[in-house]
């Protein structure tokens, strides 16, 4: 898939990462990261245009974004079940709330760059729960835009070096999340349990539920 995905992008440029950039956020399984990476390789030879790649990445991500979110809150938990249903997904729209209710907006902007495969499902997620979309277009935004720089950038200053770029950051990526995560979760079960060290009551559990 990748290849071909390459290929079109080699014959179409812009307009061919635009397109594959709003399905890629809509859902469907494309390689992005690389596309942007590549998108940055090329532009640093000279083939396209850096401000119109930025510009049509930037674009058909949070295009592929809103249709996941309009969809989800029109549609609703029904219409979310046929699809997961018919090409399946259930458990990760399932991961995608647990994500949303710990992270609240700031899982948004994470799930555009660093967390990207939660992406579409916290699109779909934050529409199910009908996320204010002024907010939702800020951290989308803002997410998206910092994403195409991050891995368009490294693409343009590793031009030459792009598959062994997109696995090292890959790899990265999931090390940062997890460490993000562990602090966090860290943090909060810190909070919960002060609270009972304070009053001397160690019998009662510690509410550890964190909040949206």
């Amino acid at each position: 898939m990748s290849d071909t995905l390459l290929g079109l992008f080699a014959d179409y440029g812009v307009v061919a990462l635009f397109l594959i950039l709003v399905f890629a956020s809509a859902g469907v399984p494309f390689p992005s990261s690389l596309m942007l990476l590549a998108a940055g390789s090329v532009a640093a030879q000279g083939e396209i245009d850096p401000a119109q790649a930025l510009a049509a990445a930037v674009a058909g991500a949070v295009l592929g974004d809103q249709i996941g979110y309009w969809a989800a809150r029109w549609g609703g938990r029904r219409l979310v079940r046929r699809i997961t249903d018919a090409v399946g997904g259930a458990d990760k729209v399932d991961a995608a709330e647990d994500f949303a209710r710990k992270w609240s907006g700031a899982g948004i902007f994470f799930t555009r760059w660093l967390v990207g495969a939660l992406g579409p499902w916290i699109n779909v997620t934050s529409g199910l729960s009908e996320y204010p979309w002024p907010r939702f277009m800020l951290w989308d935004v803002s997410g998206e835009l910092l994403w195409v720089l991050l891995y368009g950038g490294l693409g343009y200053i590793f031009s030459d070096r792009i598959q062994a770029m997109a696995e090292l950051l890959g790899n990265v990526s999931w090390a940062i999340a997890g460490g993000a995560a562990t602090l966090f979760l860290g943090y909060r079960l810190y909070r919960a349990m002060k609270p009972a060290d304070l009053s001397g009551d160690t019998d009662r559990m510690p509410d550890v539920t964190p909040s949206a």
